[in-house]
């Protein structure tokens, strides 16, 4: 094994029981043999000078490309063995360095305009849709669940997430709601069945609006109100008014240099005693770059952000912050129900896409999911006003409009709303 490695694995793995098989077919151990044992065979030189150089981007495309493989254990324990020992033991100087690099440059990386903005989101949401059947719930609602109670399953739970979010949105019947990020509907088709409210949902993915329309199309909505309209519309070009907005995941795929201008539109689509509720993944920490990984190969333009960093740019839009909530391991909990939903449809994932895309995706999954598990990324929930006195002084409305909702919505968690998610082949 090249001595670069070596040094690099020997600092960091302190803990646990790895095994690096090299090309020469020699074994080397790392940790201190406690625990279930992990055993990566490398497959070519080349890859342990990349390992050395830069390990975060080495790993996922030695594993993509099948040249990192695993004969003990598999990608999430190995992962997760890692990522447990990052915590204490970082990366050496060199690899700080580019981590440091990557954040310097991550405005640049980020940069996206409405036609760049629309490319990204065709890269990850535009791929065979069949895909998405493999690992999602029923409703395709593909962002953190929230886990209420324990024991809960991903329908359930996923229901709990919109439960939990209409109830903060205060709404009332008739009322105008802008869903930032729609993705295939899930949300503003719930809203609409369950609050009566107008819901108007945007998306840049022509697969998504696709499966939105065709859902809203088959919506029987039970208040009474219009099925919503689905858009494909950047969020910028919006100039109507509405009492409501909500974003869920999409907030992610902004980008640092646009925060200003999207708390921006939000202040002026508000109506004056508006409310919007920004579901988004966030870090605990200082900012960050991306994963360099999960920027080329699966969310390009993306970024995670500190809750600093999001602060800033509302405080000078003129909003309200009325609540924040940090849901913490809800996300964990969610990518473990999507991770082994894909591993038991493997088979049917690779006659869709290919081998490589399957060792890609499982990357991605094991890999988020260690990353809210045992490092720093949590959900915020920050909820937004244009008026100190829009909502109510306390939090309880929001406990009782969710026990509420949970006594009306039964016939939701039966079905999804509208048609099937997507229809097979």
């Amino acid at each position: 094994m090249l001595k670069p490695l070596s040094l690099l694995l020997s600092n960091v793995v302190r803990d646990g029981n790895l095994t690096f098989i090299d090309t020469q077919g020699a074994a080397h151990a790392f940790g201190n043999g406690e625990g279930a044992p992990v055993v990566v065979r490398l497959a070519d030189r080349r890859l342990e000078w990349h390992l050395a150089l830069d390990p975060e981007m080495a790993a996922g495309e030695g594993y993509m490309s099948g040249r990192l493989r695993l004969e003990k254990g598999n990608v999430y324990d190995f992962i997760a063995l890692m990522m447990r020992n990052l915590a204490d033991h970082p990366f050496p100087g060199y690899s700080q360095r580019l981590a440091f690099l990557r954040r310097i440059l991550r405005r640049a990386a980020q940069y996206n305009p409405a036609g760049r903005s629309r490319s990204n989101v065709a890269h990850h949401y535009d791929i065979d849709p069949r895909i998405y059947d493999l690992f999602l719930d029923p409703d395709r609602q593909y962002s953190c669940a929230y886990f209420a109670s324990s024991g809960l399953g991903l329908a359930d739970a996923q229901l709990a997430k919109k439960r939990h979010i209409a109830a903060k949105l205060a709404l009332a019947p008739g009322q105008r709601v802008l869903d930032i990020g729609c993705g295939w509907g899930g949300l503003a088709l719930y809203l609409a069945h369950t609050t009566g409210a107008q819901v108007t949902g945007i998306t840049l993915s022509e697969e998504q609006l696709k499966i939105a329309r065709e859902r809203a199309d088959a919506l029987e909505t039970g208040s009474g109100a219009p099925a919503p309209a689905f858009v494909l519309s950047d969020y910028r070009a919006i100039s109507e008014t509405f009492d409501r907005v909500v974003s869920v995941g999409m907030f992610e795929h902004v980008g640092l240099p646009h925060y200003r201008t999207f708390f921006d539109t939000l202040a002026k689509v508000l109506t004056p005693g508006g409310t919007a509720l920004l579901h988004t993944i966030g870090r605990t920490d200082a900012p960050a770059g991306t994963n360099p990984f999960i920027a080329r190969y699966i969310f390009p333009g993306g970024y995670i952000p500190a809750l600093s960093e999001i602060m800033g740019a509302v405080e000078r839009s003129g909003l309200v912050v009325a609540d924040v909530e940090v849901l913490r391991l809800h996300y964990a909990e969610t990518l473990r129900a999507w991770r082994h939903r894909f591993l038991a449809n493997r088979p049917a994932a690779v006659a869709i896409a290919g081998e490589d895309f399957c060792r890609m995706w499982e990357f991605y999954l094991a890999g988020s999911e260690c990353a809210f598990r045992f490092q720093n990324f949590v959900v915020f929930q920050i909820q937004l006003t244009r008026r100190v006195d829009a909502l109510p002084i306390t939090r309880d409305y929001m406990g009782e409009r969710e026990q509420d909702l949970m006594r009306s919505d039964g016939e939701v968690a039966q079905r999804p709303l509208g048609v099937a998610a997507r229809r097979s082949g």
